[in-house]
């Protein structure tokens, strides 16, 4: 998506240990502008895949999930990093070790938010070693829910994430993949 590529460029920043901060328009301060053309894309591209509900990581995940759930007017669930005490029942856990925090936590999801009868399209904002994506594909499995794609905003094809999934079978759909990042910038892959 080039419009999200030249963002990119232009505002993302790239710091050590394969850090990409793009923390002025995606995960903190939100362009919704942006994202609603994010949303719009994940929709073109999954539209005909019987997609029911759109499932998501806290907290960075949950905007972007939002503004995709408006265009497929389907239910967005998210996945708690913590078991808090607000949620009720049984649940869902799978444990996610997160590239950019450097920590391993436990994910939670309450079990009446995910079935069976689900169809589900799986969002994040990046798409690194791929451990967040697999915990969330593990609550799935759980819930007996069917995976219909996995919608990604920024993947680093450059780690293992992105081709251990698409060699796994999943209709992956990044909408930018970045090939190499130094000090010198970054390039994306043609797609």
């Amino acid at each position: 998506m080039k419009l999200l590529e030249d963002r990119i460029l232009q505002e993302g920043q790239v710091r050590p240990g394969n850090i990409l901060k793009v923390d002025c328009f995606l995960n903190h301060q939100l362009d919704v502008e942006l994202l609603s053309k994010i949303g719009e894309e994940f929709y073109r591209i999954f539209k005909d895949d019987g997609i029911n509900k759109i499932l998501t990581i806290e907290a960075s995940g949950i905007a972007i999930a939002c503004m995709t759930a408006q265009y497929f007017k389907v239910p967005v669930v998210f996945a708690k990093k913590a078991k808090s005490k607000n949620i009720d029942g049984d649940v869902f856990t799978s444990k996610v070790q997160s590239f950019t925090y450097g920590k391993e936590y436990d994910i939670t999801l309450a079990k009446k938010f995910l079935s069976p009868a689900d169809k589900v399209l799986v969002l994040d904002d990046f798409l690194a070693n791929g451990k967040a994506m697999k915990g969330l594909l593990d609550v799935c499995e759980q819930a007996g829910a069917q995976v219909g794609g996995i919608g990604i905003c920024i993947e680093k094809g450059f780690q293992p994430g992105g081709a251990e999934l698409r060699a796994a079978g999943y209709k992956l759909a990044s909408l930018a993949i970045v090939d190499s990042m130094s000090d010198d910038g970054l390039t994306f892959r043609k797609q």
